[in-house]
């Protein structure tokens, strides 16, 4: 009878110990997905990766006797009543730092926010492509029938004439696509340390 006893008190605790460790994986399994697009959007930032563009804080010393073409295009989500238009294809040097200007408007009768999110063709290119200011760094409120002129201020790394994967691209195009969100959340942050751009083209 004791053996018996024992036997289902071991039981019990076997399959407690299954169920505690069952609920601490997808616990864990819930966290890593939470943790897993703000970890893999610092990862496409750091190295370019899927044609996500750089953030820095300097303009370019080197400009290179070359130019190449950059084109836009800008998306709206279907959640986001805004009108949104690129800017006009340019030609710069490599190396030469240049702003750029797309615009929106609200079409909505309130006050509506917006985040950008952003990458480069062909991808190879995002790890060069360099951005000093860009509207995409904020959100963007915007009141009922408001038109904003957004600019972005930006260089092709040199370095990209050198790379072999990179070298003879001759066209980047940098797209953008709006999606609406609750105002107050930065969208990109520089590394901890660094202080904001204070100069203006």
């Amino acid at each position: 009878m004791t053996d018996v006893v024992q036997n289902g008190q071991a039981k019990r605790v076997s399959n407690s110990a299954i169920f505690a460790g069952c609920a601490v994986f997808v616990a864990g399994m819930v966290g890593a997905a939470y943790a897993s697009v703000p970890l893999y959007r610092l990862f496409c930032q750091v190295t370019g990766y899927n044609g996500t563009t750089q953030r820095v804080e300097q303009y370019s010393e080197k400009i290179l006797d070359r130019t190449i073409q950059v084109t836009f295009d800008a998306n709206i989500s279907s959640g986001l009543n805004w009108e949104f238009k690129p800017a006009r294809m340019v030609n710069p040097k490599i190396g030469e730092t240049i702003q750029i200007e797309y615009t929106a408007t609200n079409r909505s009768p309130r006050p509506t926010t917006g985040s950008a999110v952003f990458n480069v063709t062909p991808m190879e290119a995002g790890a060069y492509f360099n951005k000093v200011e860009c509207f995409c760094f904020t959100e963007q409120t915007l009141q009922p029938g408001e038109t904003v002129k957004m600019p972005v201020v930006f260089y092709v790394d040199p370095e990209i004439a050198k790379a072999d994967e990179t070298k003879n691209i001759k066209t980047i195009t940098l797209s953008y696509t709006f999606y609406p969100s609750e105002p107050g959340k930065p969208v990109a942050a520089l590394p901890a340390g660094n202080k904001a751009v204070d100069k203006k083209l």
